[in-house]
């Protein structure tokens, strides 16, 4: 009998949306909304639903989840969330920069988040078919005008709702490792 595929939850709170995904076994689900700050009014219940809504058990054999940048208080509510079941649940949690969540396709590309006072959190990736093969510029504040002019002629992606079925796929991509928030 083949091995069964592990139940699988991603979320990213380090962005002003709530970003959940699910991967199962015959399935997969996936959810961005726009919550502001109330990441941690929401988050609960945002991922109680999104088992029901797959008709699933409210456990997960494992956790991604995005790492930042972003805001401070966010990354700190997903995480605590994410150490939370998966202490629970006893299934790891595996850390993703949330800048991993915007590349989209294949190819090289520059992704950015609104960092305040004209600046941006960004990276430079090359991805295969979403997900991050390659790290060309690491995560990094930097001043956003620059950043948009040095790899103008890159694909671009900013400030767009991270996936968190990309997340999901560069936690299982990149497998099991240490990780610490990142707040740039």
């Amino acid at each position: 009998m083949p091995p069964v595929m592990p139940v699988t939850l991603a979320l990213d709170t380090a962005t002003p949306y709530l970003t959940l995904a699910l991967l199962w076994e015959g399935g997969e689900l996936e959810s961005s909304r726009e919550v502001g700050r109330a990441h941690a009014e929401l988050l609960a219940g945002a991922v109680q639903d999104i088992f029901a809504e797959a008709g699933l058990p409210f456990r997960a054999d494992q956790i991604i989840i995005g790492t930042g940048p972003g805001s401070y208080t966010g990354v700190r509510v997903g995480a605590s969330y994410a150490l939370g079941l998966g202490r629970v649940w006893s299934a790891p949690v595996l850390g993703v920069c949330t800048l991993e969540g915007l590349v989209v396709g294949s190819g090289p590309q520059a992704v950015s988040l609104d960092a305040r006072k004209g600046n941006v959190y960004s990276a430079v990736y090359e991805a295969e078919n979403s997900v991050v093969s390659r790290v060309i510029e690491g995560p990094a504040k930097r001043e956003g005008a620059e950043f948009a002019a040095a790899y103008a002629h890159w694909p671009q992606h900013h400030d767009t709702p991270p996936s968190g079925l990309g997340l999901l796929r560069a936690g299982l991509a990149h497998g099991a490792r240490e990780w610490e928030l990142a707040y740039l």
